[in-house]
């Protein structure tokens, strides 16, 4: 969740290398694979549209949270992050369908369904930190008004 030398809410200095790193993303990665296991086996096997698309849905948070880590600028990371929360919040939709068709037990359904909001609380985080530290980037470097 912590981006490149940021402290974390206890003041420890958090190193952030990769973005591998991020909670946001390791969330994302594991909601990734649960939903690619559930995928795997039941009912959910034979509905290819389904699958594929909650299989889509799942694995672009992951992709969209490393390609916006890529980018550098604050401004360009908090894009990606946004793109990465409608991903989860498109897989949450997905998993209420799936729980309405008796795709998902009770229980898969609660597991997964709250992976997906941790994963999005994260992230969101993370992009409300990005569109700060863009704004207070843009506010340094504005020469000041003459007076």
């Amino acid at each position: 969740m912590f981006a490149p030398g940021t402290t974390c809410a206890f003041g420890e200095r958090m190193v952030v290398r990769n973005f591998r790193d991020l909670v946001c993303w390791q969330l994302s990665n594991e909601l990734k694979c649960e939903v690619f296991a559930f995928t795997d086996t039941g009912p959910s096997t034979r509905d290819f549209k389904f699958r594929d698309q909650i299989r889509d849905s799942s694995a672009a948070a992951a992709r969209d949270i490393a390609e916006g880590f890529g980018r550098f600028r604050p401004a360009e990371f908090a894009r990606f992050l946004e793109f990465a929360r409608g991903s989860l919040m498109e897989t949450q939709a997905a998993l209420i369908d799936a729980r309405e068709r008796s795709y998902l037990t009770p229980e898969v359904y609660s597991r997964l369904y709250n992976l997906a909001r941790a994963a999005l609380r994260a992230t969101t985080n993370l992009m409300l930190s990005k569109q700060r530290q863009a704004k207070e980037a843009i506010r340094k470097g504005r020469p000041r008004p003459a007076r």
